[in-house]
Protein backbone atom coordinates (compact mmCIF):
# COMPACT_ATOMS: atom_id res chain seq x y z
CA UNK A 1 0.00 0.00 0.00
CA UNK A 2 0.93 3.27 -1.15
CA UNK A 3 0.92 5.85 1.96
CA UNK A 4 0.96 9.49 1.59
CA UNK A 5 3.60 11.26 3.46
CA UNK A 6 2.91 14.03 5.44
CA UNK A 7 3.04 17.13 3.41
CA UNK A 8 0.49 15.61 1.32
CA UNK A 9 -2.71 17.85 0.11
CA UNK A 10 -5.76 16.33 -0.04
CA UNK A 11 -9.79 17.08 -0.02
CA UNK A 12 -11.96 14.54 2.47
CA UNK A 13 -15.70 14.56 0.91
CA UNK A 14 -16.80 15.57 4.57
CA UNK A 15 -14.13 17.13 5.84
CA UNK A 16 -12.98 19.51 2.96
CA UNK A 17 -9.27 20.25 2.15
CA UNK A 18 -6.37 19.11 4.27
CA UNK A 19 -2.93 18.76 4.69
CA UNK A 20 -1.39 15.40 6.00
CA UNK A 21 0.50 15.98 9.09
CA UNK A 22 1.47 12.90 10.69
CA UNK A 23 0.98 8.85 9.70
CA UNK A 24 0.72 6.07 12.01
CA UNK A 25 0.19 2.31 11.02
CA UNK A 26 -3.90 2.54 11.26
CA UNK A 27 -4.30 6.38 10.41
CA UNK A 28 -3.39 9.97 9.19
CA UNK A 29 -3.73 13.48 10.84
CA UNK A 30 -4.92 15.70 8.82
CA UNK A 31 -5.26 19.16 9.51
CA UNK A 32 -8.23 20.32 7.77
CA UNK A 33 -8.69 24.07 6.92
CA UNK A 34 -12.28 24.21 8.41
CA UNK A 35 -12.13 21.83 11.43
CA UNK A 36 -8.95 21.79 11.85
CA UNK A 37 -6.69 18.32 12.87
CA UNK A 38 -8.65 15.13 12.15
CA UNK A 39 -7.96 11.67 12.43
CA UNK A 40 -9.01 9.66 9.39
CA UNK A 41 -8.19 5.96 8.61
CA UNK A 42 -5.68 4.90 6.15
CA UNK A 43 -8.02 3.40 3.87
CA UNK A 44 -10.58 6.41 3.71
CA UNK A 45 -12.45 7.64 0.88
CA UNK A 46 -10.76 11.04 0.22
CA UNK A 47 -9.04 12.88 -3.19
CA UNK A 48 -5.91 13.41 -3.47
CA UNK A 49 -4.55 16.59 -4.16
CA UNK A 50 -1.09 16.63 -4.28
CA UNK A 51 0.80 13.60 -3.13
CA UNK A 52 3.91 13.17 -1.53
CA UNK A 53 4.57 9.11 -1.63
CA UNK A 54 6.86 6.79 0.55
CA UNK A 55 6.42 3.04 1.01
CA UNK A 56 7.83 2.34 4.54
CA UNK A 57 6.16 -0.02 7.92
CA UNK A 58 5.66 3.37 9.60
CA UNK A 59 6.49 3.64 13.86
CA UNK A 60 5.83 6.56 15.10
CA UNK A 61 8.90 7.87 17.55
CA UNK A 62 6.67 7.33 20.80
CA UNK A 63 5.80 3.57 19.75
CA UNK A 64 9.81 2.87 19.22
CA UNK A 65 10.66 4.88 22.40
CA UNK A 66 8.14 2.99 24.38
CA UNK A 67 9.38 -0.60 23.48
CA UNK A 68 12.91 0.66 24.18
CA UNK A 69 12.33 1.70 27.48
CA UNK A 70 10.26 -1.65 28.07
CA UNK A 71 12.98 -3.59 27.10
CA UNK A 72 15.50 -1.52 28.77
CA UNK A 73 13.76 -1.90 31.90
CA UNK A 74 13.37 -5.47 31.50
CA UNK A 75 16.92 -6.29 30.54
CA UNK A 76 19.23 -4.28 32.15
CA UNK A 77 19.56 -1.96 35.37
CA UNK A 78 17.67 0.98 33.86
CA UNK A 79 14.87 1.96 35.33
CA UNK A 80 12.04 4.41 34.78
CA UNK A 81 12.91 7.61 36.63
CA UNK A 82 12.08 7.43 40.66
CA UNK A 83 10.77 10.63 41.83
CA UNK A 84 12.23 11.90 45.45
CA UNK A 85 9.82 13.97 47.39
CA UNK A 86 9.24 16.69 47.27
CA UNK A 87 10.18 17.88 51.35
CA UNK A 88 13.88 16.08 51.05
CA UNK A 89 14.60 17.69 47.60
CA UNK A 90 17.75 20.16 48.35
CA UNK A 91 18.14 18.40 51.72
CA UNK A 92 21.18 16.70 53.35
CA UNK A 93 21.40 13.85 55.46
CA UNK A 94 24.03 14.55 58.92
CA UNK A 95 25.85 11.65 59.68
CA UNK A 96 27.67 12.41 63.66
CA UNK A 97 30.14 9.66 64.71
CA UNK A 98 30.01 8.56 68.57
CA UNK A 99 32.92 9.07 69.34
CA UNK A 100 34.07 13.04 69.93
CA UNK A 101 36.27 14.81 68.68
CA UNK A 102 35.17 13.57 64.92
CA UNK A 103 34.11 15.25 62.09
CA UNK A 104 30.27 15.21 60.71
CA UNK A 105 30.05 13.68 57.22
CA UNK A 106 26.85 15.54 55.39
CA UNK A 107 25.29 13.90 52.24
CA UNK A 108 23.12 15.66 50.03
CA UNK A 109 19.76 13.64 50.26
CA UNK A 110 19.59 13.42 46.47
CA UNK A 111 22.81 11.24 46.14
CA UNK A 112 22.11 8.80 48.66
CA UNK A 113 18.37 8.68 47.51
CA UNK A 114 19.73 7.82 43.88
CA UNK A 115 22.02 5.15 45.44
CA UNK A 116 18.98 3.98 46.94
CA UNK A 117 17.42 3.62 43.75
CA UNK A 118 20.19 2.04 42.25
CA UNK A 119 20.29 -0.90 44.73
CA UNK A 120 16.93 -1.15 44.31
CA UNK A 121 17.01 -1.73 40.43
CA UNK A 122 19.82 -4.10 40.72
CA UNK A 123 18.18 -5.55 42.77
CA UNK A 124 14.70 -6.38 40.67
CA UNK A 125 17.20 -6.94 37.19
CA UNK A 126 19.26 -9.44 39.89
CA UNK A 127 15.29 -10.99 40.65
CA UNK A 128 14.78 -10.99 36.82
CA UNK A 129 17.63 -13.36 36.21
CA UNK A 130 17.63 -15.71 38.94
CA UNK A 131 13.58 -16.32 37.59
CA UNK A 132 15.09 -16.42 34.00
CA UNK A 133 18.25 -18.77 34.62
CA UNK A 134 17.56 -22.10 32.97
CA UNK A 135 20.03 -24.06 34.77
CA UNK A 136 18.58 -23.24 38.38
CA UNK A 137 16.19 -25.61 39.64
CA UNK A 138 12.61 -24.22 41.11
CA UNK A 139 13.49 -24.42 44.33
CA UNK A 140 16.86 -23.05 44.43
CA UNK A 141 15.23 -19.86 43.04
CA UNK A 142 12.48 -19.71 45.67
CA UNK A 143 15.03 -19.71 48.29
CA UNK A 144 16.99 -16.84 46.23
CA UNK A 145 13.74 -15.45 45.62
CA UNK A 146 13.04 -15.47 49.50
CA UNK A 147 16.59 -13.58 50.43
CA UNK A 148 15.53 -11.09 47.69
CA UNK A 149 12.36 -10.10 49.18
CA UNK A 150 14.05 -10.31 53.09
CA UNK A 151 16.27 -7.48 51.36
CA UNK A 152 13.77 -5.49 50.48
CA UNK A 153 12.38 -5.51 53.79
CA UNK A 154 15.25 -4.43 55.13
CA UNK A 155 14.93 -1.59 53.13
CA UNK A 156 11.79 -0.19 53.80
CA UNK A 157 13.09 2.11 56.31
CA UNK A 158 13.87 4.56 53.14
CA UNK A 159 10.44 4.59 51.67
CA UNK A 160 10.18 8.10 53.61
CA UNK A 161 12.09 9.39 50.68
CA UNK A 162 10.26 8.10 47.52
CA UNK A 163 7.61 10.77 46.13
CA UNK A 164 5.29 7.80 44.94
CA UNK A 165 4.09 4.85 46.77
CA UNK A 166 4.40 2.51 43.66
CA UNK A 167 8.12 3.11 44.09
CA UNK A 168 8.43 1.86 47.68
CA UNK A 169 10.33 -1.14 48.36
CA UNK A 170 7.95 -4.18 49.35
CA UNK A 171 9.09 -6.87 51.76
CA UNK A 172 7.31 -9.87 53.28
CA UNK A 173 3.84 -9.60 53.56
CA UNK A 174 2.03 -11.59 56.67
Amino acid sequence: MKLLAPGSRINHPQLGKGVVTNVTPQHYYISFIETGIETIELDAEFEVIESLDYELDLVSFYEVETTLKKMLERWSDVSPRVKIGEKWKGGSLELTPGQSGMAIKEIPIDTFFHKIVMVRDRLRVMEQKINAHKELDSNLKIDLQQYITRIYGSLTTFNVLFADKDDHFVGERS
